[in-house]
């Protein structure tokens, strides 16, 4: 559909990367469950093994259910192509993959979500990678973070857990100023409310798993390559510039031009690192994405809502939702995410820690758990859970200080949700 007409985002979350199954005329995407591909003949296989032909070869590598969901979120993000994967976090090591190497770093925002920030201040240190946190609101110190072994900037569109809106723009002018990709995690805005290839963005990541799925059944990640950027501008990106031994001196980037990184990804990456998304998980990922657009909507119109209230009551200190006139990024709003501010904040409670334990106990259709981005409301406590293995100044920094909640706003009947919270927040005074 790419092709064609310039279809609408409606349009796009249903059609994009689905087809009539050629076999029997299935008009949603079949699940593919098969390991292997039988080949036409020996030149086909070798065709395939030498990526002089695009095709399926083995599930670890490339399945019918799995592309059509890679051309889906493509499609949506405005990217030329995308590599799904088992997890969020698979996708951010899958993304970092090609371009780092020992001794390399990258540069990340401070807000992030806790996995994410234990994951670049421990365990890429595994690889001889590096990460230097800085707070993205504060641009001469994310200049002055990059240096010679500087191989990507990291942040999130709507940062996790506050709801922060990063100035994308801003951002993306200083990595293309100095010369390396900005991966941006658009988790929890989604292609509908942000998208930050418009803003500048090489690569464009996702926990499938949350709003794109949308209903807390299976766990995914994608890449969506941006197809914009020059990897042999410099010698800084050997992996996706250089010759590649195991494909006989092939250069992806001189190969492939603009699909360099998502062949890379599929060839080397999910060829070697394996982290595959399994058929069914895509399948229903396809089908959460068709009905984006609406969840996304009454997400961000249930926020806003919820949002407003909660400022009102006597025993909240703060709420962070940019959407809020309060909020100091409000301004960004209408630049960054012109669709809404996402479902996604925090509550700071008066009653400190003890409150915060008391209330999340106290919640009836909110359920307590370790996810975001569900149709049903979410609240977890940041500081003794998701971010738990951070230092008090990690976690002051990342916005899940001690006395703060996260909520995920559902798609419920806004005035059930607020009679909720207003109970538990009185049983905390």
């Amino acid at each position: 559909m790419t092709d064609g007409p310039s279809y609408g985002f409606d349009t796009l979350q249903i059609h994009a990367g689905a087809r009539p199954d050629p076999a029997t005329g299935a008009r949603q995407v079949p699940i593919y469950q098969t390991t292997a591909y039988v080949f036409r003949d020996a030149d086909h296989a070798a065709a395939l093994f030498n990526l002089q032909e695009v095709g399926y070869i083995y599930s670890r590598l490339t399945n019918p259910t799995v592309a059509a969901l890679q051309e889906r979120l493509a499609t949506l993000e405005g990217g030329v192509g995308a590599v799904c994967c088992s997890s969020g976090h698979a996708a951010q090591i899958m993304a970092l993959f090609p371009l780092m190497g020992p001794g390399k770093n990258i540069v990340a925002s401070t807000r992030l979500y806790g996995g994410t920030v234990t994951q670049f201040s421990q365990t890429i240190k595994r690889f001889g990678w590096s990460a230097t946190f800085v707070d993205f609101d504060d641009l001469d110190a994310v200049k002055a973070a990059i240096n010679d072994d500087t191989r990507a900037v990291f942040c999130e569109s709507i940062a996790n857990p506050g709801g922060y809106i990063t100035d994308l723009d801003a951002i993306s002018a200083i990595s293309d100023d100095a010369g390396i990709p900005l991966i941006v995690d658009n988790t929890s805005a989604t292609p509908y409310l942000c998208r930050p290839i418009e803003h500048g963005a090489t690569l464009v990541v996702h926990s499938m798993t949350k709003y794109l799925t949308g209903n807390g059944t299976v766990t995914g990640g994608v890449v969506v390559d941006s197809g914009k950027f020059d990897w042999s501008a410099s010698d800084k990106f050997p992996s996706l510039s250089a010759p590649e031994p195991a494909y006989h001196g092939l250069k992806f980037h001189e190969t492939f031009g603009p699909l360099a990184f998502t062949f890379h990804g599929i060839a080397i990456g999910l060829r070697d690192l394996g982290m595959t998304l399994n058929p069914q998980a895509a399948h229903y990922t396809l089908m959460g994405i068709e009905t984006l657009s609406l969840r996304m909507q009454k997400h961000v119109e249930n926020a806003m809502e919820v949002a407003s209230w909660l400022e009102t009551h006597d025993a909240v200190e703060a709420v962070t939702y940019a959407g809020l006139p309060s909020s100091p990024y409000n301004d960004r709003v209408a630049r960054i995410c012109p669709k809404g501010a996402g479902g996604l904040f925090t509550v700071k409670l008066k009653g400190g820690y003890d409150a915060c334990v008391k209330f999340v106990d106290t919640l009836e259709i909110f359920s307590h758990v370790a996810n975001l981005g569900d149709t049903r409301s979410l609240v977890i406590h940041s500081a003794s859970t998701t971010h738990r293995q951070l230092t008090p100044e990690q976690q002051e920094a990342a916005g899940a200080g001690p006395s703060v909640v996260r909520i995920s706003i559902g798609i419920e009947d806004p005035a059930d949700l607020i009679a909720d919270l207003n109970k538990a927040l009185n049983a905390t005074i």
